[in-house]
């Protein structure tokens, strides 16, 4: 049987986008036709967590309403550069525990992170949605994998707005962030856009 993970941001006891993580957990019982879901406000209850600072509340768990879950110090990764990865056959509508195929195109990779090119749009990275900067407005691409929570929570706040991002339009952005469960809307960890160390010079990089 398939098992899903849900990577929750907690901080100073206090947990965050509960409400769109409940959701996505109902969603995945209800797409597979199974009644009830997971209440993960009660299983962080009964952590009992009374410890200040950032943890990462992961949750482990299959459509049997088993789970087991994980409460782990985190700190944002800084990260040193990205590569372009073209993957036309790679879906990720939930959020499986079986991550291989992300690691076989990490692994493939040369560069420390990956940005998924599906169908000559851009993705989501290996693990985060993206958000690319134009001007003063940042736009996250309507080409996602998965439509994460944190991507969720800033368009329903209009701080962001979709647009479609492709390998043509790409360099029309200056700069560009992370955004997950856990990586919050920050000016702190903003990456310019010559981080991506295969940026398309022309339309000559499509035929490769």
């Amino acid at each position: 049987m398939s098992r899903f993970i849900e990577s929750i941001k907690v901080e100073d006891q206090k947990i965050f986008l509960l409400e769109y993580h409940q959701k996505r957990v109902n969603e995945t019982f209800a797409h597979f036709g199974r009644e009830g879901s997971l209440d993960l406000a009660k299983i962080f209850k009964n952590l009992e967590h009374d410890e200040d600072g950032l943890y990462k509340l992961r949750i482990v768990y299959d459509l049997d309403k088993n789970f087991k879950t994980q409460l782990i110090p985190y700190a944002i990764p800084e990260i040193d550069d990205f590569q372009l990865v073209e993957n036309n056959c790679f879906d990720y509508p939930f959020k499986f525990e079986d991550r291989k195929e992300f690691e076989k195109m990490k692994n493939k990779a040369k560069a420390e992170e990956i940005i998924i090119v599906k169908n000559n749009h851009i993705t989501d990275t290996s693990y985060t949605n993206l958000l690319f900067l134009k001007g003063k407005e940042w736009f996250t691409p309507t080409t996602y994998l998965l439509n994460g929570v944190q991507r969720q929570f800033l368009l329903k706040n209009k701080k962001i707005k979709e647009t479609e991002i492709t390998l043509q339009n790409l360099k029309q952005f200056s700069h560009f962030q992370l955004i997950n469960a856990l990586n919050d809307f920050d000016d702190m960890f903003v990456y310019p856009i010559e981080k991506i160390t295969n940026l398309p010079e022309s339309s000559e990089y499509l035929e490769v």
